[in-house]
């Protein structure tokens, strides 16, 4: 098998548990908010890349962290992107109608269902965190929670969405733009990496270096996000394309041009391995990974 080959592989078989740990904690119970429950399920059952679970599965396995353990911080994590796409699809932000192939949640049940299924998603993240299940030591599901709560908080994803609304009526700078996206979709892929080091009581030093890569990571995504918004087709992405340029939305690709943004993607995929130096071969699969995410087109 090729490197990518054998990265694909593990995607694939990391997604399989994620999506059975997801299944496992919003299980409908048959009380009357049934309907809340299948709309959350909706949106976070059968689909998604699963990556930032995966960068959790893969930081837990330097340390040797129980996978179980890796599994529900995962899922938590993944409940918070499910949560942020729900309310990003909604009339008052991105007003979209289609999410991973098929309708939004506010398209397929209503606005107010939409809205209740993000909120409900987003606290059961930290139920699932503070359960004794993904770890015995209380002071680790502490840090989880609160490193989870930084990156999805006002200090990270939801302060990179306003930042992107205010896009909106004004033009952003190459530095403002990074900015943006270090918070929006950076943070939470960070926290993907930094739960690893949670969980397995990392030094500082160890720590420090797979929250480096995961900013350089972050930011790769974003250009490749970026390019394929230009560049790709609703068939290859499962949402709709050309949004920035019709918004009016400065992007890297805008400020940078096509070539100019694959370049800084790139050179930020080779900056984001070389912060993996002190890891050894376990650590082959984010270092695939950081190439996976500009390489993709979905």
């Amino acid at each position: 098998m090729t490197e990518m080959a054998d990265l694909n592989a593990a995607l694939s078989a990391a997604a399989a548990k994620v999506e059975a740990t997801l299944d496992e904690v919003l299980a409908i119970d048959g009380a009357p908010e049934t309907l809340i429950y299948e709309a959350m399920r909706y949106t976070t059952l059968g689909g998604g890349k699963r990556l930032r679970p995966f960068l959790v599965l893969q930081s837990s396995r330097l340390f040797d962290v129980a996978e179980t353990s890796a599994l529900r911080a995962g899922a938590a994590l993944e409940l918070i992107h499910c949560y942020s796409l729900v309310h990003d699809d909604l009339p008052a932000m991105d007003d979209d109608d289609l999410r991973r192939g098929k309708p939004t949640v506010h398209k397929q049940f209503d606005e107010a269902t939409a809205i209740l299924a993000g909120d409900g998603l987003l606290t059961l993240a930290f139920e699932v965190l503070a359960d004794d299940r993904t770890h015995t030591d209380a002071d680790v599901r502490a840090k989880l929670v609160l490193g989870l709560a930084q990156a999805s908080g006002v200090r990270g994803m939801v302060g990179g969405q306003m930042i992107d609304l205010q896009a909106e009526s004004r033009t952003l700078n190459l530095e403002e733009i990074t900015q943006l996206q270090r918070l929006k979709t950076g943070a939470l892929i960070r926290f993907g990496c930094e739960a690893g080091a949670i969980l397995g009581n990392a030094s500082d030093q160890t720590r420090a270096a797979l929250i480096n890569y995961a900013q350089d990571l972050g930011l790769a995504f974003q250009i490749a996000d970026d390019l394929l918004d230009v560049e790709g087709s609703v068939e290859e992405t499962g949402k709709a394309v050309g949004k920035d340029a019709d918004a009016g939305k400065e992007t890297f690709v805008s400020l940078l041009g096509v070539d100019g943004a694959r370049q800084r993607a790139n050179e930020l995929v080779d900056q984001a391995v070389s912060h993996l130096a002190g890891f050894d071969e376990r650590a082959d699969l984010l270092r695939l990974t950081a190439r996976f995410v500009v390489d993709r087109n979905h």
